[in-house]
């Protein structure tokens, strides 16, 4: 597994946890930044304050482009995948499109259900299809 494949793990985890605990998004970073076990990268940060900063256009786009599924019935691993994801694929310039669909569907193979990556993989491509129109 690649550092930045770990990295995007490691955010997961923080999203995840914040979610379950209750708390806001990425709520838990500074908890997990000073146990420091396992370390917490840059890009782990980067990336679980990115989906914070912009966690309201990225559930709107989730929700209204998710076909049958409504984003709190999704399970919340893959609720927090596609978060991070779209906050790749929509807000990162130095992560490539594909890479940032690739990733979270290697996510959701791993760690979610069966039926996981195939969900992440069509709605992320739905909004890679619409980004030059969202104006982001």
């Amino acid at each position: 597994m690649s550092a930045r494949s770990k990295a995007r793990k490691r955010a997961l985890d923080v999203l995840f946890e914040s979610e379950v605990r209750g708390l806001p998004v990425g709520g838990t970073l500074p908890d997990r930044i000073e146990d420091n076990d396992p370390p917490v990268n840059e890009f782990t940060v980067a990336l679980v304050e990115g989906v914070a900063k912009n966690i309201h256009a990225i559930d709107d786009l989730l929700s209204a482009h998710s076909v049958g599924w409504t984003l709190d019935r999704m399970p919340a691993v893959d609720r927090n995948i596609l978060r991070i994801g779209a906050y790749e694929l929509l807000y990162d310039d130095q992560v490539p499109d594909v890479v940032a669909v690739s990733e979270a569907v290697a996510l959701a193979r791993d760690l979610s259900t069966d039926e996981s990556p195939a969900f992440v993989n069509g709605l992320l491509a739905r909004l890679l299809q619409l980004k030059p129109t969202l104006g982001i």
